[in-house]
């Protein structure tokens, strides 16, 4: 598997982690807003075509999953995406403000 690298921007209200892999000039990222000191929610995942099946989108929720777990904050799950791998991973309810399946309120 290709190395990923992963990023934070955040001003505080909204940010984003962006993913770039060794050798590909394009990126994947990772949008969210801050809705709270302790909730963010996740807007929107996206990847170039250049960038399916290396990982980086995956990498991306990953590393929001970790980044909840280590500062706190709970993931209010609005993009489709990070909906779908929540549900392979019901474990990572604790970072989350629904149950698996279950849609959010924006």
């Amino acid at each position: 598997m290709a190395e990923i690298d992963i990023t934070r921007e955040d001003d505080g209200r909204h940010g984003r982690y962006v993913a770039r892999v060794a050798g590909i000039s394009a990126e994947a990222e990772l949008a969210f807003t801050r809705r709270a000191p302790d909730r963010i929610s996740a807007d929107h995942t996206g990847a170039p075509e250049a960038l399916r099946g290396t990982g980086a989108a995956a990498a991306l929720v990953d590393r929001l999953i970790a980044d909840a777990r280590a500062e706190g904050f709970k993931i209010i799950p609005l993009c489709p995406y990070v909906r779908a791998r929540y549900a392979k991973n019901p474990d990572w309810q604790d970072v989350m403000t629904v149950a698996p399946g279950e849609m959010p309120s924006p």
